[in-house]
């Protein structure tokens, strides 16, 4: 049933979207799948912060999906390129990363443990406008950092989430920080993102629940031990004994 199923979504068109920025293709990827009944199959990095979201779907649903990614792009003025391929042949679907999760979708795998969590995306050039970014952000809302993403030439997003007033209060004081530290390129604000949408994000290994607590027997410094000075004065005069 399985392999069937793969074998449909196989012959089902594909449409890929090109923007230089993360959060971009990540806003790109939601309005994509929230405007035709397509699947996403993932995203391609190949450095210099160009990242492509692929859809999968009837030619149909694959065309109106593309469009409305292409003015979503557009609107980010993040842009690259877009492509629709009505029927992709067996050699483009053997090598190129293009059915990476139709197995996953055929057997309707996966159900994120964070739905309906908002996401909030936000991209610096330099690691620590990021890392300090990240901080405020915790620092402001009832947020989590869930992951961080680097797509190359500088670029690196921190990924939050939690509610939505909450993601959106911490994503406004990570833009001020961000610039104080050093350059922001791009933040997005996702409210209700899909089922299809989450599997594709990425998520830390290790998710923490409650603030990281060290024990304070790590941290404590052995005592040093005292040693017994002997009395010069009593040297001395054994000496000159």
């Amino acid at each position: 049933m399985a392999d069937r199923q793969l074998n449909d979504y196989r012959d089902m068109a594909l449409g890929l979207v090109s923007t230089r920025s993360f959060p971009a293709i990540v806003g790109t990827a939601d309005m994509m799948l929230k405007s035709a009944n397509v699947s996403l199959v993932g995203y391609e990095k190949i450095g210099s912060g160009y990242c492509t979201a692929i859809v999968r779907g009837g030619i149909s649903d694959v065309r109106l999906a593309v469009d409305a990614g292409t003015e979503s792009a557009e609107q980010f003025g993040q842009l690259i390129c877009s492509l629709v391929i009505p029927r992709p042949l067996a050699n483009l679907e053997a090598v190129l990363p293009i059915n990476s999760r139709l197995m996953q979708i055929a057997r309707g795998d996966g159900i994120s443990r964070l739905s309906n969590m908002a996401i909030g995306l936000l991209e610096t050039r330099g690691f620590p406008a990021m890392v300090g970014a990240a901080d405020t952000m915790l620092k402001t809302a009832e947020v989590q950092v869930s992951a961080y993403e680097k797509i190359g030439n500088g670029l690196c997003t921190v990924i939050i989430r939690g509610s939505v007033a909450d993601v959106a209060m911490a994503v406004e004081a990570g833009m001020q920080e961000a610039e104080r530290i050093g350059e922001l390129n791009a933040v997005m604000v996702i409210p209700r993102p899909l089922d299809d949408l989450e599997q594709t994000l990425p998520l830390a290994s290790c998710w923490i629940e409650q603030p990281l607590r060290l024990p304070l027997t790590a941290l404590k410094v052995p005592e040093k031990e005292l040693v017994e000075l002997p009395d010069l004065r009593r040297l001395q005069i054994s000496g000159d004994e």
